[in-house]
Parts: C-alpha cells; sequence; structure tokens
C-alpha cells in the first residue's frame, strides 16, 4: 500500500481519503473495459493497461482483428516521459498503428516544471523560471532578508571588533592574539545565527511559492507568510536540530585526541567526521521541504527525506553540488567589485588589510554588506527551489506525484484511458 502522502495544498493539511482506493491517487480507469489484473507487489504495473489485442511485439505481423470502435486522442500534453522497463499509465495513439513503437505526447507543464520525471537542466531552469515569472513574490522577500542580516552583520562587525588593538601578527601579543581570536569567533557565531534564521523565514515562504509556480498559481508574499507561518518553529527546530547532530557528532570524533593532546588522532577523527556531515547533509537535505508541504513533524520530516533519497544520494548530492558552486561564483561575481570599491576609495586600500583595520571601517563594510545583499536576493531562491523540486522530483519517480498535481492544477483525464 502506498503511504505517500499526495500532494498538500498550502494552507491545508493533506488528505489520505483521496488516496484510498488507487495507487498514488491514479485515478480507476473507463469502467466499460476490462483490464489485466495488476500483478501482486509490483508497483512498475501501471493499474490501466490497454484491452487485449491491442498491444503486440514489435515487428510482429498483427493478427486480423475485427474492426473496433476509435480511442479519441490522449488529452494534449498530458503524458509522461516513458521509463525503460515501465509501462505507459494512459493509452496513447502510435505512429502507424498496432504493431510499432511510438513516443507518448509531451508531458504536461502547468507551471514551470513538466510533470514527469526531471533532469538537471529541468530542475535548474525551474528554479529559475519560477524567480523570473514571479519575482514580484520572490524578490521582496530575498530583499528585506538579506537587507536585515546585512545591516545586523555590519553593526555587529563594526561594534564588536572596534574595540581590538591594531597591530601586525609579528607585534601582537599572546593575550591580545587570544582576544582577536575570541571576538572573531563571536561575531561569527552572531552572524551565523543571524543567517540560519534568515535563511529559515526564506525558505518556508519561497517552499510556498515554488509549490503554487508547479501548479501554474501566482502567490502573493501576504499569502506566502500565511501558509508558512504556522510551520517556522518547525523548521527551526528541525534545522537547529541537524546542526546540533552534526556538532555532537565532531565532539565524539575529534575531541578526544585534541583533549589527548594526539595531534594525529585528532586529524583521523576530522577524517571521519567530514565524509559523515556529508552524508547526512545529502540523506537529510529534502527534510525542510517535506515538513513544510507535508504539514509533518521534525522526525517525520527527517524519516522522510531518508525515505526519498535513498538509492539517489549521489544524484541529489551531485545537483546540490552543483548548485553550491554556481552560488559560490555568482556570489564571488557579485560582492568582489563592491569590496574592491570599500577598500581601495573608501577603507585605506591594501594598508589597512595589513593593519586590520578594513574590517571595522564603515566604507568597506557598507560596501561589502551591498554585495552581498545582491547575491543573496540572487542566491537564496535558486538554492530554495533547486530543493524543493528535488523534492518532487523525487516523489514524482518513487510516488506518482504527477498525478496528484495535475489533479491540483484541474488537468482531466490526466492518465487515464480516452473516453
Amino acid at each position: 500500500m502506498n503511504d505517500s502522502p499526495g500532494w498538500a495544498t498550502p494552507g491545508s493539511s493533506p488528505s489520505d481519503g483521496d488516496r484510498q482506493g488507487t495507487d498514488a491517487g491514479r485515478p480507476a480507469g473507463d469502467g466499460g473495459a476490462q483490464q489485466p489484473a495488476q500483478p501482486a507487489g509490483d508497483p512498475k504495473w501501471s493499474a490501466e493497461q490497454p484491452p487485449p489485442g491491442q498491444w503486440s511485439s514489435p515487428g510482429a505481423t498483427p493478427p486480423a482483428d475485427p474492426p473496433q470502435t476509435p480511442q479519441p486522442p490522449a488529452p494534449s500534453g498530458s503524458g509522461w516521459g516513458h521509463q525503460p522497463g515501465t509501462p505507459y499509465g494512459g493509452q496513447y495513439s502510435y505512429p502507424g498503428g498496432p504493431g510499432q513503437w511510438g513516443g507518448p505526447p509531451p508531458a504536461a507543464k502547468p507551471g514551470v516544471i513538466p510533470l514527469r520525471p526531471l533532469g538537471l537542466g529541468e530542475i535548474l531552469d525551474g528554479s529559475v523560471a519560477t524567480m523570473r515569472t514571479h519575482w514580484r513574490s520572490v524578490v521582496p522577500i530575498t530583499l528585506v532578508v538579506a537587507t536585515v542580516i546585512q545591516v545586523i552583520s555590519v553593526l555587529v562587525q563594526k561594534f564588536m571588533l572596534s574595540d581590538l588593538p591594531l597591530s601586525s601578527a609579528e607585534d601582537m601579543t599572546a593575550e591580545e592574539a587570544i582576544d582577536s581570536l575570541g571576538s572573531t569567533l563571536a561575531v561569527s557565531v552572531v552572524n551565523q545565527f543571524i543567517q540560519v534564521l534568515g535563511t529559515i523565514i526564506v525558505t518556508a515562504m519561497l517552499t510556498m511559492i515554488f509549490s503554487k509556480a508547479i501548479l501554474g498559481q501566482h502567490s502573493s508574499v501576504s499569502a506566502a507568510w500565511r501558509d508558512a507561518r504556522p510551520q517556522l518553529l518547525r523548521l527551526l527546530g528541525l534545522t537547529l536540530l541537524l546542526a546540533l547532530g552534526i556538532i555532537l557528532l565532531g565532539a565524539v570524533l575529534v575531541l578526544p585526541g585534541a583533549l589527548a593532546g594526539n595531534a594525529g588522532l585528532a586529524v583521523v577523527g576530522v577524517v571521519a567526521w567530514l565524509p559523515l556531515v556529508i552524508w547526512l547533509g545529502i540523506k537529510f537535505t529534502l527534510a525542510s521541504p517535506a515538513l513544510m508541504l507535508e504539514k509533518s513533524t521534525v522526525l517525520k520530516a527527517f524519516a522522510r527525506s531518508s525515505k526519498l533519497v535513498g538509492g539517489s544520494w549521489w544524484r541529489i548530492f551531485g545537483i546540490t553540488v552543483l548548485t553550491s558552486l554556481i552560488a559560490f561564483m555568482v556570489a564571488l561575481m557579485v560582492v568582489a567589485p563592491f569590496q574592491m570599491i570599500g577598500l581601495f576609495a573608501f577603507g585605506g586600500g591594501l594598508d589597512s588589510l595589513e593593519d586590520g583595520s578594513a574590517q571595522t571601517a564603515w566604507g568597506p563594510l557598507i560596501f561589502s554588506g551591498i554585495g552581498l545583499i545582491i547575491a543573496q536576493t540572487i542566491i537564496m531562491p535558486i538554492q530554495s527551489g533547486v530543493t524543493v523540486l528535488l523534492y518532487v522530483d523525487q516523489r514524482i519517480r518513487r510516488e506518482g506525484l504527477d498525478l496528484e498535481l495535475a489533479r491540483a492544477a484541474g488537468i482531466e483525464n490526466y492518465g487515464t484511458t480516452g473516453g
């Protein structure tokens, strides 16, 4: 039995009642046609099969059949991209009639993605297309959050580091070096905490916008906030729990060697810790959209992500790494010119870098913040969109979510026989 939660329309809880009696929400076929029995336990067989006599091996001479009533054509744009080894879910007209093979019609595309398993290009294109098509909702969210993050970061960096002594590394005493390191770490922790809070808000609201963009529907900023707000605390708990797990894992693997003063043991711990962090990060990368769109709890969201990622870890890892590289390159191209302007026009040039005054001067801080605001406004929707579309893609591949999406988008007779 399929335990898929279906497609939770933003603002409402998913209903199990709509999925009773059919596999993953697949509608029942034409009541007048007798269908072959579905093999027990084989999820690759569609519940809808062509009537007897309409399938034949490629190249074989079809037997003489009595005249049959012509089948109406399949609804335009309501097909699946056929996967090797899997029969088509609907009944389509093939070029040349029975005995010859042909491709199904293009998949339905009510919104930013076609309703079928997605390729890398379609995931990236869907993310960018949502930002371009729904910019009136996406840009205000990311721009406001990025601005708040950077304003707080600039103020924290200015006033928490302004009391540090300005001296070169050679002239710095041990006490000054410890104070400098402690203050730098404190600023980093505060900035990261602010960044996490901002990212949670953006992720929650953009997930709702993307969920409607997939169906071809628009969402306002106020509607996205209203739909996302009930799950914000759970999303915060999910993020903090994942971060805590990573920290505790590092403490178990790295801390013993560090406390014992054994550098080799500490290095071994780090070498073991980093791959585990990457593995856990990818394993639970779909927990956020699962939490938001399925209205689930934190633990259920972790379990759903683990289930959806299973068997596709390397594919999701590759797409995630590529998205991160794209985001890094965009940030570098946007932020670097602003940093150069702030440093050389208002910060004293290279001398300020050497004596450390650049990190507390208003000019470099403000211009760097402006560059980061622009970069984050561009990057955050792309990264959030890729995560949501990966979640949707995995559910289409595993649970036939395309049928739920087609029904939610109002596409009639999707995946059914003609009639």
